[in-house]
């Protein structure tokens, strides 16, 4: 039925997957969309000879696009040893069925060890009717690989051609290799330098986001760069990922966060899915968690300020290291925290006496602010580092010079005589560095100067200059390599940072020591080849512990993480008193991760600003080590929600009450729980996802992974196509090794489908579809000692490239356009006058995506309907799947050369077809009655919902006195869309589409 001009009810037939003629040219639907005028844009891949493998776009009211007719299917023998070529094509149409239940069907068997609590936020994203969920697990539980799992699941479903991921500059990397190394989802890295290049590509009002499919781009770049705006706005992909999305937060500490929660909120109207990452998803404020969940769904919450856990919970998972422990054994070895003492020198003691005799002028005006004393940060920066307090002093002097050259305050001959003291601090006198060294070399410690190239260090410091003074001090007391230590801190570039990363985590580098700034402390994996962590200095806030420990001691490693705080003891009492302090933050952040998982509750205030500012005020009030230890638990009233932060911030209201410990189920430190026993009895399968086994499928296709590609690889009809110079099986791991031709058609095809280009080094592509041993590659366990930072082994599953062209292949040139094989089956379970016709049928929504995928066969006898087969009922008659051959890997099929179809058989089966198919319509569209009867219900609990919202939303506005005619149309406008998508995207709407995958005949 041709579809042109504007057929509405024909367009909805058009679905992914179909065979369709265009301009007289056979093409495969890859995706279906509407556009602005109405009419829908036909994404498709070339069939035919002429347009092999070309990709095009049609307009169905410019091009008449048809479907192939499946009555008109013609059947042809497949006379092949042991039916390869049939099985090959049906096994190509098995694999491109879409998945329409909320199931995992491919995440599970990525090149990780996949644990039930990781595939949780993916069942519960899947359960929506759209998939917009905050994954926001604890510091090292996985949230980039839970991720991944959900997106593998959304390309199987045919949603996820289009994905953008937006992190912080370091993490791209990180990010990039993950997703390709356990998932093969080829993300491009769009950094500083890739940008350039592509501007110089493409004309100057070109989309760059329409260049590639599957982008990953650092948050800055993008916020900063006022030409994506509109590229932005002309761009829509299928997923949206935002990492460290607490850092999009409408939380209005500052201008920057401001400016990046109004980009988040723009990309999330850009994309169906939406997966937002957070281990700190909330700072104690109703309305900034709301403001997460409004870019999930601006329908959920007409009030920010007034909300419970039942009105989100839908939309987030968040769980702790203590809730997923029966599931990690082995994953998370406990952590070691030791406290590294030592005296102050008598450098340094002069040097402490000396600041805190110091009265400062300047002070006297910040006290009556509320500020942070000069003397203070002073204080801070010689907790870091003589060379960090110096500085320090430098730019005040500066500042108070331009002011006062005279000097009247007195302030600067003051701060010059505490420089004076410090710069008589040299290494010798450094006692904590002196430390440092004495811990590095010794025996006890166990790190032998770096000779194992999988025992590398992470030195965390909070200032630069200390940075800087490690990174020199260190190589040269060590006699180091000049490589094998490096420093990074957020000045640098995103391609230096990612550089720095990536030789950390490659055992071929000679990198043994990471000195870096809180800039590495967020999303970081520095586990694969370290197990060792210092805090030079102390961390002010415990939120940056948690980041900071969370670099090594997260899922995956396989040692037991050492941390190290390195704290000095001083005869002066108020140096001595300051650092106890800081000893009980590390001792009660230790005590709250055990107990409640997120020690960030104990001063209630969620910013790392504010939570310094909690130390700061204990620090220059002269607090004592016990009252302060006192004030870091939970108390029985709610948490302290002040905003003290200075500046241009919003005033919090006084009802803005937000309980994180009733939203996260979390307990209090004496250990009582915070939920009812009825609320942890139903939380607990979405914690551990355990109740759920059900939730995973096992595959019905024809063979695994390997087989396919394999099969494939050796297909004579391939073989042009391939350009295969040799093939070869790889020596340490069930896979194998192809080189290429130099003008291989596969090779050009795949390098475009590869993240990087390492990945396809030279004419030579590897796969190995043992998970384990591409898990290890992953993890730089297995590199090879050629500084090599990617991996060559790609992970061959379903979701890999190699898969995809197989399938492409062997759905277009095993059989001609309106054929199928007819088998003959010798197993004696299906008589020479019994036929099956085997076919795959599928409704779509208005979206052209398919609700309804099934497998089935119709049998006949003596040319009448026996009945509609499930596909494991035709497996079990024809035996089409064989058997394995006892001690090998082979099978015995029952299907031989000798057992071809006869004229007879496929003239009989000719005339079936008409008949077979009206019947397989008729059973998809009882199916589709049965489906909207749940769609219906589903549609009108979505639409009661959001009516309800809409009417609370304008109440709300109306009490505010912002009930204005825009305001009024916005909601109304949200309303509109959100139930257009409802109806769009649940209705079964399109009529049954059948495909004739095979016929099968009994033969003696």
């Amino acid at each position: 039925m041709a579809m042109k001009h504007g057929a509405h009810s024909e367009r909805e037939l058009l679905s992914p997957g179909m065979r369709v003629l265009v301009r007289g040219q056979e093409w495969l639907v890859d995706k279906v969309e509407p556009n602005s005028l109405g009419n829908h844009a036909v994404s498709c891949t070339g069939i035919s000879a002429l347009v092999r493998d070309m990709t095009a776009t049609f307009l169905d009211d410019l091009d008449t696009i048809t479907p192939v007719d499946p009555v008109k299917t013609r059947f042809i023998p497949d006379t092949s040893a042991r039916a390869a070529k049939s099985h090959l094509f049906i096994e190509s149409l098995l694999r491109a069925t879409a998945p329409t239940d909320a199931r995992i069907h491919v995440g599970n068997k990525a090149a990780m060890d996949s644990l039930p609590y990781q595939l949780v936020p993916a069942k519960k994203a899947l359960a929506q009717p759209r998939q917009r969920i905050l994954i926001a697990d604890a510091v090292g539980l996985g949230k980039t690989l839970e991720a991944g799992i959900l997106m593998s699941e959304l390309i199987k479903r045919r949603k996820g051609r289009r994905i953008l991921v937006v992190t912080a500059k370091s993490m791209m990397v990180q990010f990039q290799k993950e997703m390709w190394e356990r998932f093969t989802i080829p993300l491009i890295s769009l950094d500083s330098s890739r940008i350039q290049q592509i501007r110089s590509e493409i004309p100057a009002n070109a989309n760059p986001f329409s260049y590639y499919d599957k982008v990953i781009i650092s948050i800055d770049t993008l916020k900063r760069d006022i030409q994506y705006g509109a590229a932005l706005d002309a761009s829509y992909w299928d997923i949206i990922v935002i990492d460290e999305a607490q850092n999009v937060a409408d939380r209005a500490a500052n201008g920057r966060s401001a400016q990046r929660a109004k980009l988040a909120k723009r990309l999330a109207s850009r994309s169906d899915t939406l997966i937002m990452l957070s281990a700190t998803p909330h700072d104690g404020r109703a309305r900034s968690f709301a403001s997460l969940m409004n870019m999930l769904d601006p329908t959920t919450l007409p009030d920010p300020e007034q909300y419970d856990k039942q009105d989100v919970e839908h939309l987030y998972v968040r769980r702790f290291k203590k809730d997923v422990m029966a599931e990690v054994s082995g994953s998370f070895p406990e952590r070691k925290v030791t406290q590294e003492k030592c005296m102050a020198t008598a450098a340094e003691e002069e040097a402490f006496d000396y600041l805190t005799d110091m009265k400062l002028v300047m002070d006297m005006h910040q006290k009556r602010s509320n500020s942070f004393l000069f003397k203070t940060m002073l204080e801070k920066s010689l907790f870091s580092s003589p060379a960090a307090c110096i500085k320090t002093i430098d730019e005040r002097v500066k500042r108070l010079a331009k002011k006062d050259a005279s000097d009247q305050t007195g302030d600067i001959d003051r701060l010059e005589g505490l420089k004076a003291a410090l710069e008589e601090i040299g290494p010798m006198q450094f006692s904590r560095y002196q430390r440092l060294l004495q811990l590095l070399r010794s025996a006890d410690y166990g790190w032998h100067n770096g000779e194992d190239a999988d025992d590398r260090i992470v030195i965390f410091t909070e200032r630069i200059e200390t940075k800087n003074y490690l990174k020199e001090r260190l190589r040269q007391d060590l006699k180091l390599p000049k490589k094998a230590i490096v420093s990074m801190d957020g000045g640098m570039s995103d391609v230096e940072q990612q550089k720095i990363v990536e030789d950390f985590g490659t055992k071929s580098s000679p990198v043994r020591i990471l000195v870096a700034s809180d800039v590495a402390s967020e999303g970081l994996n520095l586990h694969y080849l370290s197990h060792r962590l210092i805090h030079f200095d102390t961390p002010w806030s415990l939120m940056v512990f948690q980041q900071r420990n969370g670099r090594i001691d997260r899922y995956g490693q396989r040692k037991q993480p050492d941390i190290r705080f390195m704290m000095i003891n001083s005869r002066n009492a108020k140096i001595q008193g300051d650092t106890h302090i800081l000893e009980i933050l590390q001792q009660k952040e230790d005590q709250a991760r055990k107990d409640i998982g997120d020690p960030s509750l104990l001063m209630g205030k969620f910013d790392v600003d504010q939570e310094e500012d909690f130390t700061r005020e204990a620090i220059e009030s002269g607090e004592s080590a016990e009252n302060f230890a006192a004030r870091l638990c939970i108390p029985d009233e709610d948490i302290d929600h002040s905003d003290e932060r200075s500046g241009d911030v919003e005033t919090v209201a006084d009802d803005d009450v937000f309980d994180p410990l009733s939203f996260f189920n979390l307990t209090t430190l004496d250990g009582s729980d915070t939920t009812s026993t009825e609320e942890n009895e139903s939380a607990g399968e979405s914690v551990t996802g355990n109740a759920d086994d059900g939730g995973i499928v096992d595959s019905s296709t024809l063979m695994s992974d390997y087989e396919y590609v394999d099969e494939g690889l050796s297909c004579e009809e391939f073989r042009q196509s391939a350009g295969l110079k040799s093939k070869r099986q790889l020596r340490d791991a069930h896979g194998f090794a192809v080189e290429f031709q130099g003008d291989s058609p596969l090779h050009a095809w795949l390098r475009r489908r590869v993240p990087n280009t390492q990945v396809l080094r030279g004419n030579i592509a590897e796969w190995s579809d043992d998970a384990k041993y591409c898990e290890d590659q992953a993890n730089g366990l297995l590199a090879r000692i050629n500084d090599e930072s990617w991996s060559r082994v790609q992970y061959l599953w379903e979701l890999n490239p190699i898969t995809e062209w197989v399938g492409l292949k062997a759905s277009s040139l095993l059989y001609q356009r309106d054929e199928a094989p007819i088998i003959g089956v010798t197993n004696g379970n299906l008589h020479a006058d019994e036929t099956i016709m085997l076919m795959n049928g599928m409704v779509a929504n208005r979206h052209a995506s398919p609700v309804i995928d099934e497998w089935f066969g119709v049998r006949y006898l003596d040319g009448e309907c026996m009945g509609i087969l499930p596909l494991e009922e035709v497996w079990r008659i024809t035996g089409y799947r064989g058997n394995l051959i006892p001690g090998t890997t082979e099978r015995r099929y029952v299907n031989r050369e000798d057992s071809a179809a006869s004229s007879e058989q496929i003239d009989a089966a000719q005339l079936l077809l008409e008949d077979a198919v009206s019947r397989g319509k008729s059973m998809l569209s009882d199916c589709g009655e049965q489906y909207r009867a749940q769609a219906d219900e589903e549609v009108t609990q979505q639409m009661d919902r959001i009516e309800h919202w809409s009417h609370t939303r304008k109440a709300l506005l109306q009490s505010q006195g912002k009930n204005t005619k825009e305001n009024t149309k916005q909601v109304d406008r949200m309303l509109e869309q959100y139930a257009d998508w409802v109806q769009d995207t649940l209705d079964a709407s399109g009529e049954p589409v059948i495909r004739i995958a095979a016929a099968f005949v009994g033969k003696e």
